[in-house]
């Protein structure tokens, strides 16, 4: 998974685990911001399609970092920044 530089240390900042960044990146839900970018982030749904990957108590465990999100480029799939959610995504 190629990740930009800013990516990693905003992860590293944040305290958001590799784990999670994978997990978003594998399960979470695409929402695109037509500038270029798509947000992975975990809805209900694939939340559910996580705890059936991986069971419900890995899961419950990482809860405090599931309201994470990432930003990768549609030009060559890098994830450009990793943050926290505080609101609600616009979809």
């Amino acid at each position: 998974m190629k990740t930009s530089r800013h990516a990693c240390h905003r992860a590293q900042q944040r305290g958001i685990p590799p784990l999670i960044v994978d997990w978003l990146d594998l399960y979470g839900e695409e929402i695109h911001d037509h500038h270029g970018a798509v947000i992975h982030h975990f809805s209900k749904k694939s939340r559910r399609t996580l705890e059936r990957a991986v069971g419900r108590e890995p899961v419950r465990k990482m809860d405090q970092w599931l309201a994470a999100y990432i930003v990768r480029s549609m030009f060559d799939g890098a994830i450009l920044t990793v943050g926290h959610r505080w609101k609600p995504l616009k979809h």
